[in-house]
C-alpha cells in the first residue's frame, strides 16, 4: 500500500487494517446495480420528452445514405458526396436508420432512446473499469458522479456521436487496463474487447486515435516494468503486438463497415485526420461574457468550460487526486512494486490528461463548450472518484471528521440530483454554483445550443393557437424540422423570418432577439428564459398595409438584453447575414443553411442539403 496517491483496491481486509467501516462488497454491487436500472428506468420514461438537435436531421440522413450504400451492393455512394460527413463514421446513424425501418416510432424518440442506451453503457463502462482499479465502493462513487454530470445525463439523449464515441472510448479503456495489466499473459476476451471497442470508436470518430495511443503507452509501460533486460521487455512487446494482431483485423473491420468511406481508399483516414487538424467554421462561441470567433480562442477553452460545466463534488475530487497524485510522483522513482501497482491507472490519467494538454498546446477551434470532449467524462469521474476516496481515509483518523466528510459529499450529491431534477429535459444546461449554476452562466457561456428546447416551445405554441386555427406559418432560428416534426396539423415551417406568423427561438447567442414580435410563450429552467415564440401577425398586417416596407419594430424586452441582432434581417446583406450566423452558429455541418435562413428574409429560398422529399419524409416519421 502506498501513501498519498493511493492506488490499492478496496477489498474488506483493507478496510479493516485501516479502521474504515467494512460494507459487503455484494451490498455495494448491488446499490451499483440499482443505480444503473434507476437510470435506466429514468431513460424509458423521458425519451419522449427531448427535442431534436441541430445536427440530428443531416446526421440521420447520412445514415439513410448509408443503408442505400449497403442496400444497392455498394452502388449508391451519395453518403460519401453528402456534406462532410463523410469524415465521421456512421455508428450510431447507420444503426438508427436500420431500426427505422423495422421499429414503429417517430424516428427522433428513436434515436434518442439508442443514444441513451449507448449512455447507459457508458456508466456501466466507467463502473467497470473503477471497479477494476479500485474496489467496489469506489467504482460505485464513480457511477454516482457520472449520473450526476449534466454533461452526461442530459446529453446522452440528443448529442447522438458524442456520447456513443464516449462509451466505446471508455470500453477501450477498460479492455486497454486489463490486457496491459495481465501481460505476459493474453487472455482472447481482452483482445475481442479491444477489437470490438476501438472498431466501434473509429466507426464514430477519427478521435479514436486517443484509444490505440493509451493502448501502445500502456503496453510499452508493460513490457518494460515485466521484463528483467532488455531482451525480455522486446519478447514480451513483441508477445503483445502478436497478440493484438487479432484485435488489429476486428477493429480494422467494423471500422470498414460504420465508416466505408475509409474501406474505399488507404489514405482516407489520414485525410480524414488532416481535415480534423485543421478543423475551423465561421462560428462564434461565448467566454465568460466574451463572444468571439471558434479560430481566435483561448488555449484554456476547454478547461475553463470544464471548471464551470462539471459537478462540484466531481471538482473536488479532481483537485484531490490531482495534488496527492503529484505528491506521491517521487514514490515512482527506484520503487518498482509501487510501478508495477501504477501501471493500471496508465491509460486512464493518459485519457484524462492528454486532450487537455492538447488543446492547451495547439489551441484548436472549438464551441459547444465540452460536447466535442465527452469522452474526457468517465475518465475524470473514475479519477475524481480516486480522489474523494483518499479525502476520505484521509478525513477517518480524526474523530468525528469521517461523518462529517461524508455527509459532506452526500449533501453535494443531493444538490447536484436536485439541479438536474429542475433543469429537466435540460440537464445539459447544468453549470455549477460556482459562477451560480444556469443563472450565472446565462449571457455569460454556450446554453441550449442544441436547441432543443424548441420541442417544448412547440407544444406551447400548438396549446396557444389551440385546435381550431387558421393555417399559420412558422420559422424558427433553428433546423426547421426541429419545431416541424411538433407542430400541430395547420402550422407549416417556413424559412422566411419576416414573412412568418410565429417566430419561435432558443435564447442562445441571443437569436430570439433577430426578429421582432410580443413573446407569447417562454421556456424557463432554474427562473432562465432558454426559448422564446413570438406573435408576429400583427407586425405582418401592419407591413402589408404599407405602400413600402418599414424597419421591423424594436423587440419588445428589456434594455438591459438589447443585442446588435435586433432587427438585423430588416435589411439583410450579405455581410449582415455572415454575421448573424456567426453569432447563431447551430450546426457545424450547417453553416449554409444558416446563411440561406437569413438570406430567405428577403425573398425566400429552399434549404440546400438533403432533397425535399427526404426531410418530409423524416419530418413526417
Amino acid at each position: 500500500m502506498t501513501h498519498g496517491f493511493d492506488i490499492t483496491v478496496d477489498t474488506a481486509a483493507n478496510a479493516a487494517a485501516e479502521g474504515l467501516p467494512t460494507i459487503s462488497e455484494l451490498r455495494v454491487r448491488r446499490v451499483a446495480f440499482a443505480l444503473m436500472v434507476a437510470v435506466g428506468l429514468f431513460i424509458v420514461f423521458a425519451f419522449r420528452q427531448y427535442g431534436i438537435s441541430n445536427d440530428e436531421e443531416v446526421q440521420h440522413t447520412y445514415g439513410r445514405l448509408l443503408v442505400d450504400f449497403y442496400g444497392s451492393g455498394f452502388a449508391d455512394r451519395s453518403a460519401f458526396a453528402y456534406k462532410n460527413l463523410y469524415l465521421y463514421g456512421g455508428l450510431f446513424d447507420l444503426i438508427a436508420a436500420g431500426l427505422e425501418r423495422i421499429v414503429p416510432m417517430n424516428v427522433w424518440d428513436l434515436r434518442h432512446l439508442l443514444s441513451a442506451g449507448f449512455g447507459l453503457l457508458g456508466l456501466a463502462g466507467t463502473w467497470m473499469l473503477a471497479r477494476r482499479l479500485m474496489g467496489e465502493v469506489p467504482a460505485l462513487v464513480a457511477l454516482a458522479l457520472l449520473s450526476l454530470t449534466g454533461a452526461w445525463t442530459g446529453a446522452m439523449f440528443t448529442h447522438t456521436k458524442d456520447v456513443p464515441f464516449a462509451t466505446t472510448m471508455v470500453w477501450s479503456l477498460y479492455f486497454t487496463t486489463s490486457f496491459a495489466s495481465r501481460l505476459p499473459a493474453i487472455r482472447k476476451r481482452d483482445v475481442a474487447g479491444l477489437g470490438i471497442a476501438i472498431g466501434c470508436a473509429f466507426g464514430l470518430r477519427v478521435g479514436a486515435v486517443f484509444a490505440v495511443m493509451y493502448l501502445g503507452a500502456a503496453v510499452i509501460a508493460a513490457a518494460w516494468l515485466n521484463g528483467r533486460d532488455l531482451a525480455a521487455r522486446a519478447a514480451i512487446l513483441r508477445r503483445a503486438v502478436l497478440g493484438l494482431v487479432p484485435a488489429g483485423i476486428v477493429a480494422a473491420a467494423l471500422t470498414g463497415l460504420f465508416w466505408p468511406w475509409v474501406a474505399l481508399s488507404p489514405g482516407n483516414l489520414v485525410r480524414a485526420m488532416q481535415a480534423f487538424s485543421h478543423f475551423a467554421f465561421d462560428l462564434e462561441t461565448i467566454v465568460d461574457g466574451v463572444v468571439m470567433n471558434i479560430g481566435a480562442l483561448p488555449r484554456t477553452y476547454l478547461l475553463d468550460y470544464l471548471l464551470v460545466r462539471l459537478p462540484e463534488l466531481l471538482l473536488l475530487g479532481i483537485a484531490v487526486a490531482l495534488v496527492t497524485g503529484l505528491l506521491s510522483m517521487h514514490l515512482l522513482v527506484g520503487n518498482r512494486h509501487a510501478r508495477v501497482a501504477a501501471l493500471p491507472w496508465l491509460p486512464v490519467v493518459l485519457a484524462a490528461a492528454v486532450p487537455i494538454a492538447y488543446t492547451l498546446a495547439a489551441a484548436p477551434p472549438l464551441y459547444n463548450g465540452i460536447r466535442h470532449f465527452t469522452f474526457l467524462l468517465p475518465p475524470l469521474a473514475i479519477v475524481a472518484a480516486a480522489g474523494l476516496r483518499t479525502a476520505w481515509r484521509a478525513s477517518v483518523r480524526w474523530p468525528g471528521a469521517g461523518a462529517v466528510t461524508l455527509g459532506a459529499c452526500l449533501l453535494l450529491a443531493f444538490v447536484h440530483l436536485a439541479t438536474l431534477i429542475n433543469l429537466h429535459p435540460y440537464e445539459y444546461l447544468e453549470y455549477n454554483d460556482l459562477i451560480g449554476g444556469l443563472r450565472g452562466a446565462a449571457g455569460r457561456w454556450e446554453e441550449d445550443y442544441w436547441a432543443s428546447s424548441l420541442r417544448e416551445a412547440t407544444g406551447l405554441l400548438n396549446a396557444y393557437v389551440g385546435p381550431q386555427h387558421h393555417a399559420y406559418t412558422v420559422a424558427a432560428c433553428a433546423e426547421p424540422v426541429q419545431a416541424a416534426a411538433w407542430l400541430a396539423p395547420g402550422l407549416t415551417m417556413t424559412t422566411d423570418w419576416l414573412a412568418a406568423d410565429f417566430f419561435m427561438s432558443p435564447t442562445q447567442m441571443n437569436c430570439h432577439l433577430a426578429v421582432a414580435g410580443p413573446i407569447i410563450a417562454e421556456v424557463v429552467r432554474d427562473g432562465v428564459t432558454i426559448a422564446v415564440v413570438r406573435d408576429r401577425r400583427a407586425l405582418k398586417s401592419a407591413q402589408t398595409k404599407q405602400a413600402s416596407p418599414e424597419p421591423v419594430p424594436a423587440s419588445p424586452v428589456p434594455a438591459r438584453e438589447t443585442s446588435h441582432l435586433a432587427g438585423a434581417l430588416n435589411q439583410v446583406s450579405s455581410t449582415q447575414a455572415k454575421e448573424l450566423k456567426a453569432r447563431v452558429g447551430y450546426g457545424a455541418h450547417s453553416t449554409s443553411l444558416h446563411i440561406s435562413r437569413v438570406r430567405s428574409a428577403l425573398p425566400s429560398k429552399p434549404i440546400p442539403g438533403s432533397s425535399p422529399a427526404r426531410r418530409e419524409e423524416i419530418s413526417s416519421s
